[in-house]
């Protein structure tokens, strides 16, 4: 893991974590979404509600920043003092960056990373889906919390959001899931869950640490 400041900043991470409690939040989610004010007015909510069940630290959020839902729920979390960002890579920066759509997408993706508290750059995989699924598994094996911006429907690919909200259901993860419809199969073209879109769900986990 590479924090800034070297490993001077490493042990001042790691001593903080120790005497103040910090919710750290994992994101998964589609990476084209539509009607975006409302998804973030959801993820807003989340955020909020997330921080009374942890009101004594900041927060901490994973996320690869995939476009759409890893970009959207890190600079929401970002907005909150003292908040940091963890990026877990599913390959080398340039490598993933490739994956993305025009140019003011890869910008934004190393304008994310470079504001980044840490980068985690997880072994090469034996393809693209599996280094993205095992990113996937990584922001699940390190979060207290996950806020999933999803469709309510099955993966379309390995390791997408569906089958990471099932495996975080089996753990009993606190889930605040965001609905968002996500891109038609084969396609890039967003959906829409009309006046669901940016619904907020509460999972029977966060239901309990939220007392609600």
């Amino acid at each position: 893991m590479h924090l800034k400041g070297g490993p001077e900043k490493r042990s001042s991470s790691a001593a903080n974590l120790a005497t103040q409690p910090m919710a750290i939040i994992g994101v998964t989610g589609h990476r084209v979404l539509s009607d975006l004010a409302k998804i973030e007015a959801g993820v807003d909510e989340a955020i909020r509600r997330i921080e009374q069940a942890f009101p004594s630290g900041p927060l901490e959020v994973l996320s690869s920043l995939a476009e759409g839902a890893d970009r959207l729920v890190a600079r929401r979390v970002l907005v909150r003092p003292g908040s940091r960002l963890v990026v877990p890579l599913p390959m080398p920066p340039h490598d993933y960056a490739s994956d993305f759509g025009p140019s003011e997408s890869k910008r934004e993706f190393f304008e994310l990373l470079a504001r980044a508290d840490g980068v985690i750059e997880l072994p090469a995989a034996g393809s693209r889906e599996a280094a993205y699924e095992a990113a996937g598994f990584y922001v699940l094996e390190h979060s207290e919390v996950l806020i999933a911006v999803w469709d309510g429907k099955a993966s379309q690919g390995r390791g997408g959001t569906g089958a990471m909200v099932a495996l975080a259901r089996e753990r009993d993860m606190p889930i605040a899931w965001v609905h968002a419809g996500n891109r038609k199969p084969g396609t890039l073209e967003p959906t829409t869950l009309g006046e669901d879109q940016g619904r907020l769900t509460f999972e029977k986990s966060l239901k309990t640490l939220l007392f609600i």
